[in-house]
């Protein structure tokens, strides 16, 4: 059974920066690409970023182009999302989720599977 559990959120001043983390657990991890998701309230799940098997190719939505940073850390079954220049609307609690190889570079959520319990980050002074 497939299970991601994201960590790392929290409240930080706007311009400053945050590392999420998503760890699997119960499955070949390195068979699935992953991607980074955010809500915010009364808004829809958006993409955010996602990161192909091996960890050698990301794409990104354009709002967080050039601030964010996705990587990925086999031996360890981890994904982190390094976020940086983070600004108000930013804020969201963020979910990653696994698809197959063949769906890399999608951002929709319906190709998704296995969502994590999510975390919030909150941009504020």
């Amino acid at each position: 059974q497939l299970q991601l559990v994201e960590s790392g959120g929290g409240l930080v001043q706007p311009g400053g920066s945050l590392k999420l983390s998503c760890a699997a657990s119960g499955f070949t991890f390195d068979n699935y690409v992953i991607g980074w998701f955010r809500q915010a309230p009364g808004k829809g799940r958006e993409g955010v970023a996602c990161i192909t098997t091996t960890g050698d190719g990301a794409k990104y939505a354009d709002s967080v182009r050039d601030r964010f940073y996705i990587s990925r850390d086999n031996n360890k079954k981890t994904v982190y999302l390094h976020m940086g220049s983070l600004k108000p609307e930013d804020t969201a609690v963020y979910y990653c989720a696994a698809t197959f190889p063949h769906m890399y570079g999608t951002l929709h959520k319906a190709d998704f599977h296995s969502w994590g319990q999510g975390t919030q980050v909150t941009v504020s002074s």
